[in-house]
């Protein structure tokens, strides 16, 4: 392996899991020593994510992700394996041993360093004759010296390739260039590159640990796209990260402003606002819908008032609304967004409206009102069922009963007709999400599934045993002698006889099982299998019986199943021969 065995296991002991994970989701809720969160791996209002202090393994019973500390590292910041471990070394403050480096790792290290330099080199492109362009875009925005400082904004400067021969005189070579997108090649063919930002101001685009991971290009002149975002590299995913994210975090405003534009971050921050994040150029993802519930449990919409911004505002409430993110929307008047509101009014009365920022569901419900007529009954009719649908969805009596009375005065009728509906349509919900938790609960074959599709089991009955041998396996490896003469080629899953593999020789060698070691030889999908059946209830008083039980129902069905192929197998030739026969070919 890479790493020592010793090592993984001091980092597993000094990484406590619950630290690890609560600096990336609130773990609030106890079930026995369980702590318990929101899924920071896939969209959920009820917390199904579940923290084993005691085992030191995470789970979610609702997408199925789990495993140790380095298998959360591993999927919460994208890393490789390597990756992590030497994540939680600096994190803990363990030296890493000298071991061969990854190629991945690598071609990581290479690529954060390239894009600091390029950050460097259009920082200080700003105060050459050629960043006179970007200079006077500054100027014009109002943009102050220390928020150029702070976000270290640069210039591209209007050329060929200036930053592809300033890279390259560092020892950067021209593949890195490209892979990080710093670069493209030229249409004539050959080596020739050219620098894929020029006649920009640069905003580069930083993690929430720091790293340069890739630039946001605001053009100077006339020219088309107006914003140029890197390319998806080993570093950069323009869905999983937020522009100033990094400093935003910081913020003790104890909420986040989500803003349309870099320029709007920008103008927010330089007016006190240093809770201002922006999309990079998409519509908010769920991904980084799930890094904003990392830091704060409220969210103020910043959209632009355009009807594309309303979209976007729409779509980024029902996002957040999963995450049980409390959401407020600003309504601005008399600007288009942020940036022109604080330099017509100044940051007084964008302070002011954030006071008067309304709840989202105050602002669906206007939205809803501004699309029908309600002078008109056909209007009033198709507002109340919308806006009926929308207080129905709301998990609080309380605020189902002040909504319908809200709605009930903006179309001027009875506000008990709009709780009734509202309440007829929850009871609709409520017995369809019903029915549908009863249709999975009688089917245990499917529940007993992977999460991944291509782990399935066939047998899913010997599978359930053999889920319960890699239980005791783990937990009680003195029980596996050679005396049973029971093997992996026992195994109806090739899935779960790896694992029995892998287990069974580790124990041999007198190793203590370890998910995080293990984590270097098996893929995130298996390791979640292994972690969903060591994280269920075992009982070692009488687990000499058990695995006996185990073994008994896996030889059975082992036994049955090679009955039916032999039966499929007799079958398939009295077919055959009678079909011969039928044509006259057979003669016995």
């Amino acid at each position: 392996m890479a790493f020592p065995e010793s090592f993984i296991k001091e980092l597993v002991e000094r990484s406590d899991i619950a630290e690890v994970v609560s600096a990336y989701v609130r773990l609030n809720k106890r079930s026995g020593s369980n702590l318990f969160g929101l899924c920071p791996f896939h969209s959920e209002k009820t917390p199904s994510f579940s923290v084993s202090p005691d085992k030191q393994i995470y789970h979610c019973f609702g997408c199925g992700k789990g495993g140790s500390v380095v298998n959360f590292i591993m999927e919460i910041e994208n890393l490789s394996y390597p990756d992590a471990v030497r994540f939680l070394a600096r994190r803990a403050g363990i030296p890493v041993p000298e071991e061969e480096r990854d190629v991945n790792f690598s071609r990581r290290e290479r690529m954060l360093s390239l894009n600091r330099d390029a950050a460097r080199f259009f920082y200080g492109q700003l105060k050459t004759p050629g960043g006179a362009a970007a200079r006077q875009y500054i100027e014009k925005r109002g943009i102050s010296p220390a928020m150029v400082t702070r976000f270290g904004l640069g210039c591209a400067p209007d050329s060929w390739d200036s930053l592809v021969s300033a890279m390259l005189k560092k020892g950067y070579t021209r593949a890195e260039l490209l892979d990080a997108g710093l670069a493209r090649a030229s249409k004539k063919g050959g080596n020739g590159i050219y620098d894929t930002f020029r006649n920009r101001l640069m905003f580069p685009v930083i993690d929430i640990r720091g790293s340069v991971i890739g630039f946001s290009g605001r053009i100077l002149d006339d020219g088309e796209p107006k914003y140029l975002n890197s390319p998806e590299t080993l570093v950069f995913s323009k869905s999983h990260n937020l522009f100033a994210m990094n400093l935003a975090k910081k913020s003790k405003k104890g909420y986040i402003i989500l803003s349309e534009g870099n320029i709007d971050v920008v103008s927010l921050h330089q007016a006190g606002f240093d809770c201002a994040v922006a999309s990079l150029g998409t519509s908010l993802t769920p991904e980084q819908a799930r890094l904003i519930s990392r830091y704060t449990g409220e969210l103020v919409l910043a959209y632009d008032g355009d009807q594309a911004g309303q979209r976007a505002s729409q779509r980024a409430i029902t996002l957040l609304q999963r995450l049980d993110i409390r959401v407020r929307v600003l309504r601005m008047t008399g600007a288009k967004d942020p940036d022109e509101f604080l330099k017509k009014f100044g940051p007084d009365a964008f302070e002011n409206l954030l006071r008067r920022s309304e709840g989202h569901v105050e602002y669906r419900l206007a939205d809803l009102a501004a699309k029908n007529d309600l002078k008109t009954d056909t209007g009033k009719v198709a507002f109340l069922k919308d806006a009926a649908g929308l207080i129905a969805g709301l998990p609080s009596a309380v605020e189902r009963e002040v909504y319908a009375r809200k709605t009930a005065e903006m179309a001027k009728v009875s506000g008990d007709a709009v709780s009734a509906e509202a309440e007829r349509i929850r009871k609709r919900l409520v017995s369809q999400a019903r029915k549908k938790r009863e249709s999975e609960s009688t089917r245990p074959a499917r529940l007993l599934q992977p999460a991944a599709r291509e782990l399935r089991f066939e047998n899913s009955r010997s599978a359930a045993a053999e889920k319960g041998v890699l239980r005791l396996l783990y937990y009680e490896p003195a029980l596996f002698t050679e005396k049973r003469r029971f093997a992996q080629d026992d195994f109806s899953s090739p899935l779960l006889a790896k694992l029995f593999a892998e287990l069974y020789g580790g124990v041999a060698r007198g190793e203590q099982p370890s998910l995080a070691i293990l984590s270097e030889r098996f893929s995130q999908d298996e390791i979640s299998v292994l972690t969903e059946i060591i994280s269920a209830p075992v009982e070692l008083s009488n687990s000499e019986q058990a695995l006996g039980d185990y073994i008994e129902i896996i030889r059975e069905e082992k036994l049955a199943m090679q009955h039916k192929r032999n039966s499929d197998a007799a079958e398939l030739m009295k077919f055959a021969q009678s079909k011969l026969q039928r044509k006259g070919g057979y003669r016995g």
